[in-house]
């Protein structure tokens, strides 16, 4: 634990407001920091279409290179020295090829500065995690409704606050002058909305934030709900814009109620009318209910999946991409620029979709 009584992380540093400095594993925050710097490499980024041998991989990996997975996003990353970027992006291209994997978006980023938490002392991390982590917790209170939207798990909350922090740690540079504490709070907020652009795009997310956020002021400024033309006004766009923009919005959050993509659809029993007896009107919505039915249990979580790995989390937007395709008469284009995300992202969601309903459907055919 801190050796002193904890402080909110956005106080001014410890000479300026008087304080003694944070005290991690008996060595203080400043110091523990500026003994493991922040450093710069090339890291290449990319997904694949199943998993990979991680332990493989790693032991395949040139001398100095590391790897890491991010289960959440499906997210591989890896780092080796400066200037080597685009050699490392063609080793693992073809090395995945060689395991029969298909990479997806892999892109080289030189000069990424960044820090590894392991690499701090063992018992300074530890302390600084458990002192940040109530801090961090505190600080997203205000975030609550988003949260619950997205991690709507205590368990996993907390989980992800963790996260969160070793996250910080890494990206955290103590020579910019700001304290870790402030460095932390700003970045939560940016990754909290980053939850609803990964999910449902970041365009869509991101409008939906500038009206929220439109909203709030307006009310707070007049006490009551804008007209949407006020509303159009304040933002400064026409109202055409605004309705388009609102029914993204709307989109977005019918996408997010599907109960029943999380709510375990296998579990659901589907009547089937006699055939014999029903006529062919009748038939043929029961056949679509069932097309339906089969889409919707394809997106839904796979309960065999790990926490935490994409199979675990309803594919919503695999859902929008087959269902807006097939029975909404849009191009994938035009959800595209509905949604705000890209054709290559819809894909990749829908590609697993198809191998879910590929299943399924041949059990509706027997």
């Amino acid at each position: 634990m801190s050796t002193r009584t904890a402080v909110p992380a956005t106080d001014q540093p410890a000479d300026a407001a008087g304080r003694a400095p944070l005290v991690f594993g008996g060595i203080p925050e400043a110091e523990g920091f500026a003994a493991v710097p922040i450093t710069a490499r090339d890291r290449v980024h990319f997904r694949v279409d199943q998993d990979l041998p991680l332990a493989e991989l790693r032991a395949d990996l040139p001398e100095g290179v590391t790897v890491s997975h991010d289960e959440g996003e499906g997210l591989y990353r890896v780092d080796g020295p400066c200037g080597q970027g685009q050699v490392l992006a063609d080793w693992i291209r073809a090395w995945c090829a060689g395991r029969g994997c298909a990479t997806v978006g892999l892109r080289a980023e030189p000069g990424v500065r960044r820090r590894a938490p392991r690499d701090l002392p063992p018992a300074f991390l530890e302390d600084l995690c458990r002192h940040y982590h109530p801090v961090s917790l505190k600080r997203l209170q205000r975030n609550t409704s988003t949260l619950r939207m997205h991690v709507p798990d205590q368990d996993d909350l907390h989980q992800q606050v963790a996260e969160w922090i070793l996250k910080a740690v890494g990206q955290y540079d103590e020579t910019k002058g700001v304290p870790f504490g402030a460095f932390l709070a700003t970045q939560l907020s940016k990754w909290v909305h980053d939850l609803g652009r990964s999910a449902h795009g970041r365009t869509a997310a991101d409008t939906e934030n500038r009206q929220q956020k439109a909203l709030a002021a307006f009310q707070a400024e007049h006490q009551r709900r804008p007209t949407e033309r006020e509303l159009a006004e304040y933002m400064g766009q026409s109202v055409a814009t605004l309705r388009r923009n609102s029914q993204t919005v709307a989109t977005l959050n019918g996408l997010r109620n599907l109960q029943s993509l999380d709510g375990g659809p296998d579990a659901t029993e589907v009547l089937v009318p006699d055939s014999t007896e029903a006529p062919d009107q009748i038939m043929d919505e029961a056949e679509q209910t069932l097309l339906s039915h089969a889409l919707t249990a394809a997106c839904a979580p796979d309960p065999t999946a790990a926490r935490g790995q994409r199979a675990a989390q309803p594919n919503v937007l695999g859902w929008a991409t087959w269902y807006l395709t097939t029975w909404g008469g849009q191009t994938k284009t035009q959800v595209s620029a509905d949604l705000g995300t890209s054709v290559r992202n819809m894909n990749v969601h829908a590609d697993r979709v198809e191998r879910a309903l590929k299943d399924r459907l041949t059990e509706l055919s027997e």
